[in-house]
């Protein structure tokens, strides 16, 4: 029973952290306000700062809230071994690319279609664990991930409706940026995601160390990225320009959301995740169509999104193992 209480909470979880990040995050690129609107760059250091205090508070009480323990296992795991450390400048490098494209993307597409693009990541994980880790795909996984770039491709697929010529130019010029950052942002996670993993099985050292790391290459790479790109605004107004409690909870999501998957999921099976997703795709639309009103769903969107969503439940289906499974 406390099994089952535990699979339906992390359900539940899984749909509110995937879901609200999206919608939030699209709702406070669109919102109109007095003022700057606040720095993507800026948002993706923060919460790199909030995730790395999040995980030391993590050690720290995984440790019998004791100071001198804390600061042994930082010293021993981090100062004491540079090189394993420096393994992971290039995951974090990634996801703070990663990061920053989904601002991009959410900035030019609704969050019904980011939601079903962005599933592309199972195809590119796919392939990365293929290539990088040997693993072997079945014959249920092979087809779901054809039906997956069906689905995606049918989602995006071009719609007639009437309106002007500018603003159809303008609104296909911002879907195709969505897009490009989408995939760019599929194939960094899939890469990095596989990568990661790589590095925890060579290891024995605790998950929240390593995202201690993994923040803190972030926080120096999302630095730079500040600077570099929005420098000069930061100079004028500082870099919490156009802040309000919206961007603070579009922060915390982020910041907390994978630390949050990452507690669950040992309770969450595949058929769990799947029905996370699928709920997500559909809450998405939903609040897109009722509440942000900046999505148009067609036939072709719907059918799209359907492929998506079985794609999503075969890749994890787990049926008898073949005699000679495929191998890239």
């Amino acid at each position: 029973m406390a099994s089952s209480r535990l699979k339906y909470l992390s359900l539940g979880v899984l749909v509110f952290q995937t879901t609200s990040l999206v919608l939030t995050m699209r709702y406070s690129r669109t919102l109109q306000g007095d003022g700057h609107r606040y720095l993507a760059s800026s948002a993706v250091v923060v919460a790199e700062f909030m995730k790395i205090i999040t995980c030391l508070l993590l050690v720290f009480k995984e440790h019998s809230y004791s100071v001198r323990a804390l600061s042994s296992i930082l010293r021993q795991e981090i100062a004491h071994k540079p090189i394993e450390t420096l393994k992971l400048a290039i995951p974090s490098g990634i996801y703070t690319l990663q990061n920053n494209l989904l601002y991009v993307a959410l900035s030019n597409l609704d969050a019904a279609t980011y939601q079903v693009t962005y599933q592309l990541k199972i195809l590119t994980t796919a392939l990365f664990s293929v290539s990088m880790l040997g693993r072997r795909l079945g014959v249920y996984q092979w087809l779901s991930l054809l039906i997956l770039m069906a689905g995606v491709a049918l989602v995006q697929w071009p719609s007639e409706s009437p309106g002007a010529p500018e603003k159809e130019q303008l609104s296909a010029g911002s879907q195709f940026v969505g897009v490009a950052a989408v995939l760019v942002a599929c194939f960094s996670s899939g890469f990095a995601g596989v990568y990661f993993e790589k590095i925890l099985k060579e290891t024995k050292q605790s998950v929240w160390v390593r995202n201690i790391q993994l923040g803190m290459f972030g926080l120096v790479f999302g630095l730079m990225g500040m600077f570099a790109y929005d420098g000069e605004r930061v100079q004028e107004s500082g870099m919490f320009q156009g802040y309000n409690t919206v961007t603070w909870i579009v922060v915390a999501l982020q910041a907390l959301g994978g630390l949050v998957i990452a507690a669950v999921i040992k309770y969450a099976d595949n058929i769990l995740k799947g029905f996370a997703t699928s709920l997500s795709i559909i809450l998405s639309t939903l609040i897109s169509y009722f509440w942000l009103q900046d999505f148009d769903p067609t036939s072709v969107f719907f059918m799209g999104a359907m492929l998506v969503i079985v794609a999503t439940f075969l890749y994890g289906y787990e049926g008898k193992p073949s005699p000679n499974p495929s191998r890239a």
